[in-house]
């Protein structure tokens, strides 16, 4: 039996890079001391989210980082033998993506740009185009950035790419349209649990949830981190409150023994699903 240690964090993080490297550096270091394997950021930890999610401000954009630059290349210094998933806007050319990069002291181990943009956030990036696993030292695992994990496609294709942990980094706001008076009973934040459990539970695996917390601009902050077991149980959580939210788990052996009588990724049936490519919405 190899236990790990999965670690969410819910966090605010705000526009000032080099206040957000040196904060995250000071976590990562604080969470290897408490024996976490795996922590996973918000995303947009490095240079904040957007500040209006229908009409972002081109004037008032998060920076776009090099992914060769000093930023990340301090997270994998501190990172060491620890694995560590962060979010920032990453520069390719003149284009910007939401990115989210795995790395630990070796380097980067995976890199995933959102591919699903809500309301106005095509105005800000550039879409990514596909979802895949990738190894590290506490097993395979992929990433999903917020609004990804809405789609159960997403998570899907990197359980079938043999990811047994997805790291699901978010900023996730509060209602733009009908915000409740209290976090708890917003909306969004009900969506927000029911898709962190409804995708770890349809792909019997582990989902480790991660969360801007605070304000940006109109946006509020859910908070929520949370690891969710594969049988989609919150095995621990932050609520709406800044922390992280951790779980000491053999992450192959309960995944193993979620499958061992229903086993939903060797019972599906895609000869029988309409595809979605092609599809076109009235």
């Amino acid at each position: 039996m190899t236990t790990v240690t999965l670690g969410a964090l819910a966090a605010h993080f705000g526009r000032d890079v080099e206040r957000g490297v040196t904060k995250a550096v000071g976590i990562v270091e604080s969470a290897a001391r408490d024996g976490v394997d795996l922590l996973v950021f918000p995303d947009a930890t490095l240079g904040g989210y957007l500040g209006d999610l229908r009409h972002p401000d081109p004037e008032q954009l998060p920076p776009a980082l090099d992914p060769d630059g000093p930023e990340l290349a301090a997270i994998i210094s501190a990172a060491g033998p620890t694995t560590v998933c962060i979010g920032y806007t990453e520069a390719v050319a003149d284009r910007r993506y939401n990115t989210a990069v795995c790395v630990s002291g070796d380097g980067i181990l995976g890199t995933h740009r959102k591919v699903h943009q809500p309301a106005g956030e095509s105005l800000a990036y550039q879409a990514g185009a596909e979802f895949r696993a990738f190894d590290t030292p506490i097993g395979r695992m992929g990433m999903l950035i917020d609004y990804d994990k809405t789609f159960p496609e997403s998570a899907r294709t990197l359980a079938l790419d043999g990811a047994r942990i997805v790291a699901a980094l978010s900023a996730w706001p509060a209602s733009v349209t009908d915000r409740a008076a209290r976090l708890p009973a917003d909306r969004q934040s009900r969506l927000f649990d029911l898709y962190d459990c409804a995708r770890a539970a349809e792909n019997q695996v582990f989902v480790v949830s991660s969360n801007q917390t605070g304000v940006m601009g109109s946006l509020r902050f859910l908070g929520q981190a949370k690891v969710v077991g594969p049988g989609g149980d919150i095995l621990s959580t932050t609520r709406s409150k800044g922390g992280l939210a951790t779980a000491t788990v053999d992450v192959d052996a309960e995944v193993d023994r979620a499958r061992r009588v229903l086993s939903h990724l060797a019972e599906l049936r895609p000869d029988t699903y309409r595809s979605t490519t092609g599809i076109e919405l009235s």
